[in-house]
């Protein structure tokens, strides 16, 4: 027998977050601030992973295999949302994560070269 859990105000409103932030992004220009923060803040995310791991010296390989992993549960949520032929923002935003995190990490890569 399963128990029903209460709803609560904080459940109610962490559900209705999502839908919330897509109806605040509908101004184009909303939409690209907000796309463009994500790509810059994934973007130092991606800098700072290997400064951060390369100064320590203790957790090089244990950092790339993070970043790696966490860029391949990112692609198979996305290949899991394109099924759905609507523009999302929360796809869009996913995109530029990954783009940003990337982009980074390949910087600072060429950067040891």
């Amino acid at each position: 027998m399963t128990v029903r859990l209460q709803s609560t105000q904080l459940q109610r409103s962490l559900g209705e977050a999502s839908t919330r932030l897509d109806r605040w992004a509908t101004n184009p220009w909303r939409r690209a601030s907000l796309l463009l923060i994500a790509l810059t803040g994934s973007f130092m995310l991606g800098n700072g992973i290997p400064a951060v791991s390369g100064s320590l010296n203790l957790m090089d390989p244990l950092a790339s295999v993070m970043s790696v992993g966490i860029l391949e549960v990112m692609v198979r949520v996305r290949r899991h949302w394109a099924r759905d032929h609507q523009s999302h923002l929360g796809r869009q935003l996913l995109d530029m994560i990954r783009i940003g995190l990337l982009y980074g990490l390949l910087l600072e890569g060429f950067k040891l070269l």
